[in-house]
């Protein structure tokens, strides 16, 4: 298949894909590896910002292989998200200034807001009440190192 050289976006989310599927089950396994909640965040908005399906898809696949391991709801994760780049990420952007503080209120709006909001829907439909644990500062401290990457 050829391409325009200027055009260099990739073709093939399927090797990415593959790639999260086999890091998110190790994640599960060694507690040292970050989920890369935080990072699929930044990613959403990357996506919804450039307005890129494919990309998205991809990050939604990736959020959805996220639940089914973690044992979340279904579509949770991707409908948090979306309420919180429709709602919530505006007023931050409008708020702060520098890149970086940026990135690591995504993260922290991630990783807390969908503990909240996990713990609104437990309330609201009587699903057991999710727990937090003290891995989520090393988390949120690795995945803003990864994402000030990006």
């Amino acid at each position: 298949m050829q391409r325009n050289s200027t055009h260099k976006k990739s073709l093939a989310p399927l090797p990415y894909i593959i790639f999260f599927i086999i890091y998110e089950s190790l994640s599960s396994i060694y507690l040292f590896l970050p989920p890369l909640f935080g990072v699929l965040f930044v990613l959403f908005v990357y996506a919804l910002n450039k307005e890129d399906v494919v990309s998205l898809l991809t990050i939604s696949l990736c959020l959805l292989l996220f639940e089914a391991d973690k044992g979340y709801v279904l579509f949770t994760s991707i409908l948090y998200f979306t309420i919180a780049y429709k709602f919530i990420m505006p007023k931050i952007i409008q708020n702060v200034s520098c890149n970086s503080c940026v990135k690591i209120s995504y993260i922290l709006l991630a990783y807390f807001g969908f503990f909240l909001f996990n713990v609104i829907l437990s309330k609201l439909f009587l699903f057991p009440m999710p727990t937090i644990n003290y891995y989520i500062i090393y988390y949120i401290v690795a995945e803003f190192l990864i994402a000030s990457l990006l």
